[in-house]
């Protein structure tokens, strides 16, 4: 491990807080164990779970460093036992468990994608976390599938965009939901084929409208709460509801019988604690199934704004005050 320093900098705050709390801090370069690589981290995504994790409500999984960041990019520094050496200097992307908010970080190799020259390493940082998400939930737990209209929250969020050019590439008619005018337009230009103001529009009844009365497939859900009931009104017979976070509420109250009547499925997931078996399982897959149209060059998230490490304090500002289109991305040099 010639040539890498022994300490990095890091955001690793001590107690949880506001964004003040996330100043750059002297840590200890991890080392990688057998099956795992270590990463020179050139830029790392900004999630909502971030969030959450800084104000004291989403810890990290069991063995998961205490360094906020769940996605990066950046080039293999060193490998660990059972790897091939020739991997150094490859570059790559990866999901991570923690850790990604720093000038290194260990990934197990099997989490690694590879940065293909079409992508910047700001764009490829901006990749995992979301492509995970919205590829387990919307296509394996929702079934989704060529032909099908599905109904995502948050349309211009770092899932809605991510979920906006997946039913692009693989023939989904898409309908988003969002809080402005402006966002509606943003979500149109990006490729949703509709897109409604939930502050000025009943979504339920314009997706009764949209669909002719038949609903749609499948309704990925970020918001939770009172809007589960909502969501299910939307959904076909045999329609799909898949949750993927509580922002507006972690209790719901649902009509038993329609569900039944109506032969629906609520489910949902959290990505974080799962195993990196299972992870890598999927990382296998989307090498498979989407990888080829990230390195055509049709597939690339869409970047709001960067900011340097030492100011991921405002980037969390940027995020809180929810005026994002697209993802929020730390860089390290």
């Amino acid at each position: 491990m010639a040539e890498i320093p022994t300490t990095m900098l890091a955001i690793d705050p001590e107690s949880p807080g506001g964004p003040e709390v996330l100043g750059p801090v002297e840590r200890p370069v991890p080392r990688p164990g057998a099956g795992e690589v270590l990463i020179r981290v050139a830029a790392a995504g900004v999630n909502r779970p971030d969030v959450v994790q800084r104000l004291g409500a989403y810890p990290p999984p069991p063995g998961a460093p205490s360094i906020l960041g769940l996605e990066l990019s950046g080039t293999v520094a060193a490998v660990g036992a059972g790897l091939d050496p020739a991997l150094e200097g490859a570059r790559v992307c990866a999901l991570v468990a923690g850790g990604a908010y720093a000038e290194y970080a260990v990934v197990p190799a099997g989490l690694c994608l590879p940065v293909p020259e079409v992508l910047t390493m700001i764009e490829a940082a901006a990749i995992p976390e979301t492509l995970f998400t919205v590829w387990t939930n919307l296509f394996e737990r929702a079934f989704a599938v060529e032909g099908d209209t599905v109904l995502v929250h948050g349309g211009t969020s770092g899932i809605g965009t991510m979920a906006i050019a997946l039913a692009n590439i693989f023939g989904l008619e898409i309908i988003v939901t969002a809080g402005s005018d402006e966002k509606v337009a943003a979500a149109r230009k990006l490729g949703a084929d509709h897109a409604i103001n939930y502050r000025t529009e009943d979504f339920v009844e314009r997706v009764k409208e949209i669909t002719g009365g038949k609903g749609v497939a499948a309704v990925l859900d970020m918001v939770g709460g009172d809007y589960v009931p909502r969501n299910l009104k939307c959904l076909a017979e045999d329609g799909r509801h898949v949750s993927i976070a509580v922002q507006g509420g972690a209790s719901a109250t649902i009509p038993i019988f329609d569900i039944m009547r109506r032969r629906l499925t609520l489910t949902g997931s959290t990505l974080r604690p799962r195993d990196t078996g299972f992870k890598t399982l999927v990382a296998e897959e989307l090498k498979r199934t989407v990888w080829p149209y990230v390195e055509a060059g049709r597939l690339r998230p869409v970047i709001d704004r960067t900011y340097p490490l030492a100011e991921a304090a405002e980037a969390h500002r940027r995020m809180e005050a929810g005026d994002h289109v697209g993802k929020i991305v730390l860089t390290m040099g």
